[in-house]
């Protein structure tokens, strides 16, 4: 299932979601692209999609749902890719 979060997240002058898949990261890149995501906006588990492209990722069949339940959804499936720190940060 591709889920998606309010788009709360601030950066770069818009407001963004995170569009991640609970079932693989092929059912991912495969919904984003369908949804005309560039492939640069993916990050280690998820697309950061700027908020005017939320209600069309919805349409196309993506659960909204809020942002614990997305990580813990996320999380539960085995496809949660932490940030690593670099040493001294």
């Amino acid at each position: 299932m591709i889920l998606v979060d309010p788009p709360t997240w601030p950066g770069h002058g818009k407001y963004w979601s995170h569009l991640v898949s609970d079932v693989s990261l092929e059912e991912l890149h495969d919904f984003a692209a369908r949804l005309g995501v560039p492939a640069r906006g993916f990050e280690r588990d998820h697309y950061d999609i700027p908020a005017d492209r939320y209600e069309q990722a919805v349409a196309l069949g993506a659960e909204p749902v809020g942002s614990k339940e997305l990580v813990a959804r996320l999380t539960a499936a085995g496809l949660r890719r932490r940030k690593v720190s670099s040493p001294g940060s």
